[in-house]
């Protein structure tokens, strides 16, 4: 049974993995000189590789995916992950936040680990090869160094990742081969990504990486406690990533979003007043609501924005008024940040394109995992979780089918 594996990722790796231990011949082809590439910049700043949550709110966090991802997370899940990395010898450890960590901190171990033990399974690993498409006999065509070159298999999986940081690799390319195959590609899309703001320039100029830390973010319905981050041309951060998804469809939908901050979401409307109406004495507006409201600069800068966008004095408002305003700020969302520079994508391979073994129906003997697929999810440990999990499916599918294939 020969089957290639292409992309080097979490998703190929694990299917890889799997079907080795099923007694495959595998070979992984990847379009860059290493493995692994997008795995260890997840890793930059501590790996998280998933979550400790109670399994039913962790399968919530796919929100519209979560019934096409259920099996596999479950036949998987955090657990297993954990187990599965400490038998490499990374064992982890629970954050205060929940998130799950190996206690080195870093991908690189693990990743050096696991692709030792592939190589002792007989994993082999055809680097600098970028697939482009399938020939008239159903043969994998690959851009090598040394030209263009046809590799026959038993089977495939695809593991080619979604279209963020495509310098590491997964560039979305293969959303168009597929396509010219029938197969319905939901448009790819940033997830977990910044956002445009069109701040004042004296606001960029003094607050240009500062957090908003401790406050709630708001669009629509859907609201987030955490942190953001003033960048030159918008918005990002953990709150912000959260909530990407509303914010993106609602920019696509209506060429901008309206993004709600309270400031201080814990301080009472009535208290927030009441601290508002003391004497001001000679202390300049500025200080008074550091002092009064505990509000951080960048905090008060955000509020000043909004006065100017209205026409109003921030120092002329009434108490009442200006509390409100401090938990309530509107920041008007312009646009979506580059994908380029977005954490993961939306979108991809539509799920009625696949079998519940993770084949493609109008390609049989080809299978699909991880970030390809058409779902989403926030940081935190669910990106990753779920492209190991799919990457076992796929990789127990391609042994079913195979299997059936003999009998």
């Amino acid at each position: 049974m020969t089957v290639a594996v292409i992309g080097a990722g979490p998703a190929g790796l694990m299917a890889a993995e799997v079907l080795a231990q099923g007694g495959a011949q595998v070979t992984v082809y990847d379009a860059m000189p290493s493995a692994g590439r997008k795995f260890l910049m997840a890793g930059r700043g501590g790996l998280n590789l998933t979550h400790s949550e109670p399994l039913p709110d962790f399968l919530a966090r796919y929100r519209e995916a979560v019934l096409r991802l259920k099996a596999a997370v479950e036949a998987f899940p955090p657990n297993a992950l954990r187990a599965w990395s400490d038998v490499l010898g990374q064992p982890t450890f629970v954050g205060s936040s929940g998130r799950v960590f190996p206690k080195a901190f870093k991908a690189s171990p693990l990743l050096r680990a696991w692709l030792r033990r592939l190589d002792a399974a007989g994993v082999a690993f055809a680097l600098r090869h970028r697939w482009v498409g399938w020939d008239a006999r159903g043969g994998l065509l690959f851009e090598t160094q040394d030209g263009q070159r046809t590799v026959n298999a038993d089977a495939t999986v695809l593991a080619l990742g979604g279209a963020s940081w495509p310098r590491l690799g997964s560039d979305g390319a293969w959303a168009d081969i597929l396509a010219a195959k029938g197969i319905a590609v939901t448009p790819i899309k940033p997830a977990n990504s910044g956002f445009t703001v069109a701040w004042s320039n004296i606001f960029r100029d003094r607050f240009e990486g500062q957090p908003l830390k401790g406050v709630d973010l708001t669009i629509g319905s859907h609201t987030m406690r955490g942190e953001a981050i003033v960048t030159r041309s918008g918005i990002e951060g953990g709150a912000i990533y959260a909530l990407s998804a509303e914010l993106r469809e609602a920019v696509l939908a209506n060429g901008t979003a309206m993004l709600s901050v309270a400031l201080r979401p814990d301080v009472a409307g009535d208290e927030l007043v009441a601290r508002l109406s003391a004497p001001k004495g000679k202390q300049s507006f500025s200080n008074f609501l550091r002092k009064a409201a505990q509000l951080s600069p960048v905090g008060i800068g955000l509020l000043q924005e909004a006065a100017v966008a209205s026409g109003r004095s921030l120092a002329a408002l009434p108490p009442a008024e200006l509390a409100e305003l401090i938990n309530a700020v509107p920041i008007k969302v312009s646009g979506v940040a580059p994908i380029a520079r977005a954490i993961s994508s939306a979108g991809g391979i539509r799920f009625d394109e696949l079998d519940a073994h993770f084949m493609l129906r109008r390609l049989p003997g080809v299978f699909a995992a991880g970030e390809m697929l058409d779902w989403e999810a926030p940081t935190g440990g669910y990106l990753l979780q779920a492209s190991f999990a799919t990457g076992v499916a796929a990789g127990k599918g391609v042994l079913n089918w195979l299997n059936s294939q003999d009998g």
